[in-house]
């Protein structure tokens, strides 16, 4: 199993894949890109990303309220992640 999980988005959806997985969930209409992994923690993601008409700011992505939400087991999901790095097609 892989440890490293990927960040993307395309148009007001983001996608965290990881393993088969691939979750996806809405963000602002304004998110151009995300352009780098700051920190990961255990499915606390802080990211830089560029939206328009604002530039290039600090974001903070909490996965665990989601994953919860999907009845998928957070700890179980989360533990083989090591790395998360963006990736776009």
């Amino acid at each position: 199993m892989p440890d490293e999980a990927v960040l993307s988005n395309d148009k007001k959806f983001t996608s965290f894949s990881y393993d088969h997985y691939v979750i996806r969930f809405t963000s602002s209409p304004k998110l151009e890109k995300y352009t780098r992994i700051v920190k990961w923690d255990h499915g606390y993601i802080v990211v830089t990303a560029v939206y328009e008409g604002i530039g290039e700011v600090e974001e903070y992505i909490d996965l665990v309220p989601i994953l919860e939400n999907l009845y998928m087991n957070p700890d179980t999901f989360l533990d083989p992640i090591r790395k998360v790095r963006i990736a776009y097609d």
